[in-house]
């Protein structure tokens, strides 16, 4: 990884490990969700590309927020690595481990986060070069399941489960060894409002602070 973006992905997980899904964002809403985003203390944004026109929102992002992480995920491809590391774009998160791609995003210097839910798949992905490891869906791997992954993995490898998480859900997460989340449609769903978006992502970063103090 380029070793600025290792120090920015750094500094966002240490400020507010939640990435945000903006599954069917379009350009012209990019401008304004980001910005509700940012003001809320989220720092990293990732548009999957199953997105309207997700090239263009990611470069708008990447534009606006140069101190933030963006990038794309349902990445599934070496081509679809290539064109968001063209379009601006430093995050690759998929829903699924595939080899080449973690290299490609490896190779390309940008911060490559593939779904994992076994060991065997964890290790391996940390072996082809993942930054960290997002635990997919977690509607499947139970708070008990993320604290026996998180007893054989490496300490410093952030564990970030994705799928039906909520603020409600978030303390037990963290107790069992998650260093943060991935926040889907409870944060954004195609045609949200910014201020719903802002009222949502404080929730979520209120929810984290209270999580981490207790």
């Amino acid at each position: 990884m380029n070793p600025l973006l290792a120090q920015a992905w750094k500094r966002a997980l240490d400020e507010l490990p939640l990435v945000a899904i903006l599954r069917g964002l379009t350009p012209a809403e990019a401008d304004a969700v980001g910005d509700a985003l940012w003001n809320a203390n989220w720092r990293v944004f990732e548009v999957p590309l199953n997105s309207p026109q997700p090239l263009e929102s990611i470069a708008r992002l990447a534009r606006r927020f140069p101190g933030a992480v963006v990038g794309a995920g349902t990445v599934r491809t070496e081509d679809e690595v290539r064109a968001v590391h063209a379009a601006g774009g430093r995050l690759v998160v998929s829903p699924h481990f595939d080899a080449r791609v973690v290299r490609a995003a490896s190779w390309s210097g940008m911060v490559c986060v593939p779904g994992v839910m076994t060991p065997t798949e964890a290790f391996a992905a940390l072996e082809a070069g993942a930054a960290a490891l997002k635990l997919f869906p977690a509607e499947m791997i139970p708070p008990a399941a993320v604290k026996a992954l998180r007893a054989v993995l490496p300490a410093a490898v952030p564990l970030l489960p994705v799928g039906g998480i909520a603020p409600a859900t978030m303390a037990s997460y963290l107790a069992a060894g998650a260093d943060g989340f991935g926040i889907g449609s409870a944060l954004y769903k195609p045609g949200t409002a910014p201020e719903e978006v802002s009222r949502m992502a404080r929730a979520f970063a209120d929810a984290w602070a209270g999580t981490v103090r207790a």
